[in-house]
């Protein structure tokens, strides 16, 4: 995948470096064995996302430069000091200054996946022989961009994670501009009208709900509309490894993990946005600068509204 690409590690590296935390020396003789380089971790955590293989297998294709063990202790230390959600936010504002986020229609929708491993923040999927699994719920602008998600486990309705989600595009003070919340079928109840009402949005367009029929039940169409930049966004997260079939034990590893995919696929859209008007060039340390960190984090949009 493209997110393996050195130009594109650069990028999240020029995001993540100021964010890290400083390394603790706690050898009085400073005669310990010198610390890993917080680069080539990071490259270490990229890969498992993408590729969805262990953290021993990351290890060796990163030819021992890096113990698993070094790398889970990094990561540990990166979502305790809330790196990977500052990462996040920083792209999809860049993607704010530079595109533009089109708020007025929103999506918003579920999406199950395995983890085999279990823990909390995991149930019993009911698409998948009541395996263990997780699911998260994701809302998208009208362009697809993600903008807000949170994660349960699979038993979940997507019902019960409407508000959760809609906590945090209020959160981040982006229910303002939101005229309509797009959702499928499955999003009819008292719940997600109070939660929609108390954000201040009255739109939702949803299909309408089954009747209840005397004979054997029939397939009733629901027109998409505008869900399909739902489904694709959650295509494209489908298709990080470690989302599709999730082998971490704690909930805030998973989000984690969410926030990397999604700072990645941005990014990947920013470059794209690049090259088709300046062609190949080579370009991106200037966009890891100038987006991430000169717009992203000067990106104090709609908070005092």
């Amino acid at each position: 995948m493209r997110a393996l690409t050195k130009a594109v590690v650069d990028v999240i590296w020029a995001a993540v470096e100021p964010l890290l935390p400083r390394s603790p020396d706690r050898h009085p003789l400073g005669c310990h064995r010198p610390r890993v380089c917080d680069r080539l971790c990071l490259r270490g955590i990229i890969w498992r996302l993408v590729l969805g293989c262990s953290w021993r297998s990351v290890e060796i294709l990163l030819d021992n430069a890096v113990s698993d063990t070094t790398l889970r202790s990094r990561r540990d230390e990166w979502v305790a000091a809330g790196v990977f959600d500052q990462i996040a936010a920083e792209a999809i504002a860049a993607w704010d200054r530079i595109m533009g986020l089109r708020l007025g229609d929103v999506c918003i929708d579920g999406s199950v996946h395995k983890a085999p491993c279990g823990g909390p923040g995991t149930g019993k999927s009911p698409v998948d022989r009541r395996k263990s699994g997780w699911k998260w719920s994701l809302a998208v602008d009208a362009a697809g961009v993600p903008v807000a998600w949170c994660a349960d486990g699979a038993n979940r309705n997507d019902i019960m994670l409407f508000e959760p989600t809609m906590a945090e595009l209020e959160r981040q003070g982006l229910h303002h501009d939101i005229d309509t919340i797009h959702l499928d079928r499955g999003y009819w109840g008292a719940r997600v009208d109070a939660a929609a009402d108390a954000a201040g949005i009255c739109d939702l367009a949803r299909p309408p709900k089954r009747k209840p029929s005397a004979g054997p039940a029939e397939p009733a169409t629901a027109p998409l509309g505008l869900r399909w930049h739902v489904e694709r966004a959650n295509s494209w997260l489908a298709g990080y490894g470690q989302l599709r079939r999730n082998t971490d034990r704690r909930p805030e590893h998973r989000q984690a993990q969410l926030a990397l995919a999604v700072t990645l696929i941005i990014t990947l859209k920013l470059i794209d946005h690049h090259d088709r008007g300046n062609g190949p060039v080579r370009f991106f340390v200037y966009l890891a600068v100038v987006v991430f960190i000169g717009c992203g984090r000067r990106s104090g949009r709609r908070s005092g509204r």
